[in-house]
């Protein structure tokens, strides 16, 4: 029987193996920690739940998809509600707003808030629609980095949006074109932080990020985002897909240019197809040392990163919801520090998320779950026990501040997760959450490819290869490697 072996249990590596599982492969996947969902992992303090990583989960239909494909019902393995309101945001000078689910309402919400001419907010949300039902087909479902890519029916749709697509501003400019007010342009430039980038360098073609939100709709699994990987773990499993834990890859041997086994502390396992789900520059730098690597490629610069406080709170606050953001009083100062100053800025925007909110079990009676997050750069040097405690202090006096009231008196359990630890964790090179950034017109198709063009069988998935990080375009991109590996024939299954 033809063999896959993927390497890592993350997201992506879970779906590359239902998929690959339904193609027709033995599918075995390598994990160096004790347990499945690589950033996406939850953990308890005390009587507090966590999800560890990833708070905001859109395009459900990607995870529904992989249970109709294996003939089962979504719904009998995990569930979830459309969020309303979906982000509480804050502003330093007192203003707030609620960013509901229905795109009328919460045009009338930033009119009323903020002053922001409703039809300017149908506008922008419609034009996001717009560019992303005529690009995704092209740019995000499928290969940037196959000819057939362009020789597709859908190549028409993507080319009619070119002119409209902001490449030659930056997602700033063009939100400041259309908006006068400062508080709305900072809310839609916050979008670039959905991939790790700079919305002062990004294209303006990440101004189609909003859709996903505010015309789709944001969502929460019941159980939290580990509920996700959990349940695709499940369907992987009685796929026939084996989960070896607690043994890490070492190498991916080749022959002639073809992927032969990968070896591991315990052994050699033979694989006609290898999937790496591991950031690209260690799967290059430790797994394929032998090998070139594409150097311009892993050299594009990296994402952001993040510093995260989980905090258990003795007491409940009514203001909030699941998705809280309290801004900086200078975004673009914010991220210059992040950016080119390579720091924590002083004044950095906060995002608080509480799934006790819809969870009562998350925390005890009285209490919530903060998980409580600042972008942060990714790994260069930094003394980062330095800039965690003094982050710390600002961060609990920008919150105090904001909701009248003393954080620190409420804290009785706390961890903390910095660049480090996430690099050391998961694998992700200088602990940059999405491999390399956006900050460039061109981000897009200098990503790494979801295959070897000189190496056969071999192919990647997750957040540093195209399309890019987070939970949605992980999983598209193990979309696009169920599409690139050929099926078994019937004859090779047994």
């Amino acid at each position: 029987m033809k063999k896959a072996a993927i390497v890592g249990a993350g997201i992506g590596g879970i779906a590359a193996s239902v998929r690959l599982a339904l193609k027709g492969y033995q599918v075995t996947v390598y994990e160096a920690n004790d347990s499945f969902g690589g950033k996406m992992h939850e953990f308890w303090l005390g009587g507090y739940r966590f999800d560890a990583g990833p708070s905001l989960f859109t395009l459900p239909r990607l995870v529904d998809e992989l249970f109709e494909l294996a003939g089962r019902k979504p719904a009998n393995y995990f569930t979830y509600t459309r969020l309303n309101p979906i982000t509480h945001y804050f502003w330093p000078d007192g203003s707030h707003l609620k960013a509901y689910a229905d795109p009328e309402r919460f045009a009338r919400e930033a009119a009323q808030q903020l002053g922001v001419p409703e039809q300017d907010v149908r506008e922008v949300l419609a034009r996001s629609r717009r560019l992303y039902k005529g690009t995704a087909d092209t740019f995000l479902n499928k290969s940037l980095h196959k000819a057939g890519t362009y020789l597709s029916p859908d190549i028409l749709k993507a080319l009619g949006c070119l002119t409209d697509l902001g490449l030659t501003t930056t997602m700033h400019q063009a939100n400041a074109n259309k908006f006068k007010d400062p508080r709305f342009v900072q809310l839609l430039d916050r979008f670039a932080t959905y991939n790790g980038s700079d919305p002062y360098q990004a294209p303006g073609t990440l101004n189609i990020i909003p859709h996903l939100e505010h015309n789709i709709g944001a969502f929460y699994p019941k159980g939290g985002m580990f509920a996700i990987a959990a349940s695709l773990v499940k369907l992987a499993e009685e796929l026939g897909v084996e989960f070896r834990y607690n043994e890490p890859v070492e190498q991916i041997v080749t022959l002639a240019g073809k992927v032969m086994s990968v070896k591991t502390a315990k052994g050699n396992y033979n694989a006609d197809v290898v999937v790496s789900n591991m950031d690209v520059v260690p799967t290059y730098r430790r797994l394929l040392p032998d090998h070139p690597a594409p150097e311009k490629t892993l050299k594009q610069p990296r994402s952001s990163s993040a510093l995260i406080y989980y905090w258990g709170i003795r007491k409940q606050f009514p203001e909030l919801h699941l998705h809280n953001i309290f801004f900086s009083a200078d975004y673009r100062k914010e991220f210059e520090h992040i950016f080119q100053r390579k720091t924590i800025s002083p004044d950095p925007t906060v995002y608080v998320n509480i799934t006790s909110k819809l969870e009562a079990a998350d925390a005890p009676a009285g209490c919530e779950n903060w998980f409580v997050m600042v972008n942060v750069p990714h790994h260069q040097g930094q003394d980062w026990q330095q800039l965690i405690a003094a982050t710390r202090e600002t961060v609990l006096k920008k919150l105090s501040g904001m909701l009248h009231t003393n954080i620190e008196e409420l804290i009785e359990q706390e961890q903390v997760l910095d660049p480090l630890l996430i690099e050391s964790r998961t694998s992700s090179f200088a602990g940059a959450l999405y491999g390399s950034s956006s900050n460039n017109m061109m981000a897009a198709f200098l990503r790494h490819p979801n295959f070897s063009s000189q190496i056969e069988g071999l192919y990647f998935c997750g957040g540093s290869v195209h399309p890019g990080g987070g939970v949605p375009l992980c999983l598209l991109s193990a979309k696009i490697i169920g599409e690139l590996v050929p099926a078994v024939e019937p004859a090779e299954r047994v």
